[in-house]
């Protein structure tokens, strides 16, 4: 049986040596398609070998094992320059402003499903998998996405920012299980890499630092971190690109906890407070801008849900629009982690309808 499909295709299957996009090779391999593994090399290992090894080559370890267990021929994409130029660059320019960049959001966007093909023979093949747990709906020839019944897995946040061609090539495998059933899938196929754990952070980051990243590239700087109340002084910190608002993790302060609530990037400032989730704190209006819609327009219904990061929180919002592409999200409830940079993705039930920039 071909899930979704009524004939074989020929399908790129872009595959990172994790769990999820290996059993999706596997499936698509299991119901007869025609099937290429493609891995994205976008570690620059001369940059940051000094981090550790380079997760790259266990990777390929695991999914040169993988294809030669299911005969299908693995191609190794480089994309290091690329990623570098597109991802790189954009997270070190948004972090210097002060803002929280989205690095996995642009990387889908811009480089899996976009710079990539081009490197791809793209003639050769009609559709593209990944191990994405997220689902596609059509509706009268318009391509949406429809969340993962897993949760805490669903990664259509990270998928929100594609373009409607992009999508109508797309296709999820595994995006209709849990989590937990992919792991079982593992086990039944016996697949390589069946007991690897599922990979955190950062995809060009691997198990390193993001810290240790932005140390590499920005460096350090002393300055002062100063209570936002009183306006003391009340510590030290070696650099704002370091800190993003709402944060408390690695804010060692006592009596706290402390919370990040506001930067000053010229005088190198970090101010904290203590009061963060008080109740008069109200923050529940969202700018956002450059806003994506699969649809090509905004949607006539303005009572919709919004995801603000990646997770299972979700908010009602009523949609304000306003003219170049930009609106104003009105929440049902306050969010104290609103920051400049990351993305409001917009949900209509199950259906994602696009996202924008938060500024």
């Amino acid at each position: 049986m071909r899930k979704n499909f009524k004939r074989a295709f020929r399908i790129a299957v872009l595959t990172s040596g994790g769990v999820d996009s290996s059993v999706a090779l596997r499936l698509l391999k299991e119901q007869g398609h025609d099937v290429t593994a493609f891995y994205l090399k976008i570690w620059f290992e001369d940059e940051l070998s000094y981090l550790g090894n380079c997760p790259w080559e266990e990777d390929l370890g695991y999914l040169r094992k993988l294809c030669e267990q299911i005969n299908v021929p693995l191609e190794i994409v480089p994309m290091q320059k690329e990623y570098f130029e597109t991802i790189v660059k954009y997270s070190l320019k948004e972090v210097k402003a002060g803002r929280t960049p989205n690095p996995d959001m642009l990387c889908n966007s811009r480089i899996k499903f976009g710079m990539s093909l081009k490197k791809i023979d793209m003639k050769k093949f009609d559709k593209i998998a990944t191990g994405h747990y997220a689902q596609i709906a059509e509706k009268k020839g318009v391509y949406f996405l429809k969340k993962a019944p897993d949760p805490v897995k669903d990664q259509t946040y990270f998928l929100s920012y594609l373009s409607q061609k992009q999508l109508s090539k797309l296709t999820f495998p595994i995006g209709h299980l849990n989590k937990k059933q992919v792991r079982k899938l593992a086990e039944k196929y016996d697949l390589p890499n069946k007991n690897r754990p599922d990979s955190q952070g950062i995809c060009f980051l691997g198990k390193f630092s993001y810290n240790d990243f932005l140390a590499h590239y920005l460096g350090t700087k002393k300055g002062e971190m100063i209570e936002y109340e009183t306006g003391k002084k009340v510590g030290g910190h070696e650099g704002y690109w370091f800190y993003t608002i709402g944060q408390r993790k690695g804010i060692k302060m006592p009596d706290g906890p402390w919370y990040v609530v506001k930067k000053n990037i010229r005088k190198n400032i970090v101010y904290i407070s203590r009061n963060y989730y008080s109740s008069e704190k109200k923050r529940r209006i969202v700018p956002v801008k450059n806003i994506n819609w699969f649809f090509a327009q905004a949607p006539r219904k303005r009572n919709l849900s919004v995801k603000l990061r990646h997770g299972e929180r979700f908010y009602n919002c009523k949609l304000k629009l306003l003219p170049r592409k930009k609106a104003v999200v009105e929440l049902n409830r306050n969010d104290q982690g609103i920051a400049a940079g990351q993305f409001a993705a917009f949900y209509d039930g199950e259906i994602c309808l696009g996202s924008g920039i938060i500024y």
